[in-house]
């Protein structure tokens, strides 16, 4: 299956969206940076960590959309630059790269060819995240990333006495989970069970409430609905996935 581009009557809401969560990371990154962390109260602190994971996977979730012309439809320029601005401040990734590899592994699901995929069935969590990890780790990103680190801990020093530790705790601690939250709930789960002696054709929908899909992985949970519908914005796969319930209902044999 192709990267599908973008339909006739594209949701107007993908920048808007795009634009909130990029603003919502940016703040909560000001506001973060400056705290006392030895004055937080653990379940805040915690909290807080978690925000920033979410955040932060939305990050990606934008350069996703933006790899299926679906982040301003119609207009691959501006789908382009925001999504290399996005990855960039998601983890310092190359958009290029990470658009081709994600072309990939929708022509080539659940194949030698996928770059996302582990075809040992013998293979656990860890054995895949460290496949997955390593088709979009190079040296250079790795460069630009720590360096990044290292100028905003410079800039956090002067701003309070944890500012180093701020940045661990809000940007390298949520850049870690957020890369698992992405590999276990937009991959493993999903793609695992087309690995099995009997392997399923398609990848798998987990079965969660909207609500929780969304904290999930901006319902990247919807795994079929999107391999199925790659032109629907992240947040149109609950109402695809409606769609296709009721439509399987519908053709059921009594």
């Amino acid at each position: 299956m192709t990267l599908a581009g973008p339909r006739r009557g594209s949701s107007p809401w993908g920048l808007p969206l795009a634009a909130a969560i990029a603003l919502g990371w940016s703040l909560s990154l000001i506001v973060l940076l400056r705290l006392d962390l030895a004055a937080l109260p653990w379940p805040l602190l915690v909290g807080a960590v978690l925000l920033r994971t979410l955040l932060h996977t939305g990050l990606f979730i934008v350069g996703h959309d933006a790899m299926h012309g679906v982040l301003v439809p119609g207009r691959r320029h501006w789908n382009d630059r925001l999504g290399a601005t996005a990855l960039a401040l998601y983890a310092a990734l190359p958009y290029g790269s990470c658009r081709r590899n994600h072309q990939l592994h929708h022509r080539c699901t659940a194949t030698a060819a996928d770059p996302d995929y582990h075809p040992d069935a013998h293979a656990g969590f860890w054995a895949w995240y460290r496949r997955f990890m390593g088709g979009y780790l190079r040296a250079g990103q790795m460069a630009r990333l720590l360096t990044g680190w290292a100028g905003l801990a410079a800039a956090a020093w002067t701003l309070g006495p944890t500012g180093p530790l701020n940045v661990l705790c809000f940007c390298v601690l949520p850049l870690l989970l957020s890369s698992l939250q992405l590999f276990g709930f937009g991959t493993y789960l999903p793609h695992r069970q087309q690995r099995q002696p009997l392997a399923a054709p398609d990848p798998a929908s987990l079965d969660l409430p909207v609500w929780l899909s969304l904290l999930a992985c901006f319902h990247f949970s919807y795994h079929l609905e999107h391999h199925q519908n790659p032109s629907l914005a992240w947040f149109e796969l609950p109402a695809q996935r409606r769609r296709r319930r009721l439509l399987a209902s519908a053709v059921a044999p009594a």
